[in-house]
């Protein structure tokens, strides 16, 4: 009886093992142990979109600072109707704006850092003003008091130039007096007693004695 025919069988098998071998050993992958499932590789997905790395954002201009000096401003409208006078001190400002009869205004706020003020008073009254031509040596800008508009410029004042006010009751009386003395000596003022405005008379500078009167008038800060 011949057994040819297992013989065969098991020849044939080592051969198919052997070419398995070679293929494997050929292409670099190892071969699946029987009954494992492989997972397939991922392939990228035409015209899926990539992650860009992170950019760092540019940082934000820091805006222009202007060196605000304390100092004061005085001088007359441009029309030549009134005088205005600005004290700057630690980034304050106060402004008094006066017609030496019977219209005046005082008016404050904060300095911008860029040199800019935006003043407010009593009844709605404004003031804005900003250094001429990035110089602080000289105020320009509007006023708004009482309904009109007037524009000025204003130079740094050098004593005994400046702006002075004086508030005290006298003999049962409420007298408030505001000066504005001008570079060449002119001085600018209203004196108000128990609410009457009237024409300031003239101070002493030196020592802020106002002539015809108990008081006593002094530099005005903020």
């Amino acid at each position: 009886m011949k057994r040819s025919g297992p013989l065969f069988t098991l020849l044939a098998g080592l051969l198919l093992a052997l070419v398995l071998l070679t293929l494997n050993a050929t292409t670099g992958e190892k071969p699946t142990p029987a009954g494992e499932q492989v997972s397939p590789k991922p392939t990228p997905t035409a015209g899926a979109p990539t992650s860009a790395p992170p950019t760092s954002e540019a940082p934000s201009p820091t805006p222009s600072k202007t060196q605000v000096p304390d100092a004061q401003y005085a001088g007359r409208t441009d029309d030549d109707s009134s005088a205005i006078a600005v004290t700057v001190r630690d980034g304050k400002a106060i402004a008094y704006f006066c017609d030496g009869r019977n219209r005046e205004s005082w008016l404050k706020g904060d300095v911008a850092d860029d040199g800019s003020m935006k003043l407010t008073g009593k009844n709605g009254d404004t003031l804005d003003a900003a250094y001429a031509s990035s110089k602080t040596d000289r105020l320009t800008g509007k006023a708004s008091v009482g309904k009109k508009t007037f524009s000025f410029t204003l130079k740094q004042a050098k004593k005994p130039s400046g702006l002075y006010r004086a508030t005290q009751t006298v003999r049962g009386a409420r007298l408030d007096g505001g000066w504005i003395v001008l570079s060449n000596g002119d001085q600018v003022g209203i004196l108000t007693r128990d609410g009457v405005r009237e024409p300031a008379p003239e101070i002493d500078p030196a020592d802020g004695s106002v002539t015809g009167e108990e008081l006593t008038a002094e530099p005005v800060v903020p």
